[in-house]
C-alpha cells in the first residue's frame, strides 16, 4: 500500500534542517528495517523554488503502523525541524 507522508517544517525550520539533515539522510536509508519502501521523496518549497518549508515521501509498506514507526525515528521528527505531519494512504493513477 502507498502512503503520502507530507510533513510542514515548524519554527526555525531551516537551522534545523541544516543540523539534522546528515541523520536525515542515513535515516531514509534505513526505510527496509521499519518494512518501508520509499518510492519518492524530496523538499516541499517556496514558490521561489530554493526556500526549504517541509518534506514529502511517497513510501510502499504493509500498513500504517510501519509508516509510523519509521516516520516516528526520523530525525526531522525528532529534531524539531517538522512541525506538523500527515500520512495519508494514497492510490497511485498517473505517473
Amino acid at each position: 500500500m502507498l502512503f503520502a507522508i507530507h510533513a510542514l517544517d515548524g519554527t526555525d525550520g531551516p537551522e534545523r534542517r541544516r543540523l539534522n539533515q546528515p541523520a536525515h539522510t542515513a535515516h531514509l536509508a534505513t526505510a527496509a528495517d521499519y518494512g518501508v519502501r520509499i518510492v519518492t521523496a524530496g523538499p516541499l518549497v517556496e514558490d521561489d523554488g530554493t526556500t526549504m518549508k517541509g518534506s514529502l515521501l511517497i513510501v510502499e509498506a504493509e500498513g500504517r503502523s510501519a509508516v509510523e514507526a519509521f516516520t516516528g525515528a526520523d530525525p526531522y521528527l525528532t529534531g524539531g525541524v517538522w512541525g506538523s505531519i500527515a500520512i495519508t494512504a494514497f492510490q497511485k493513477r498517473q505517473g
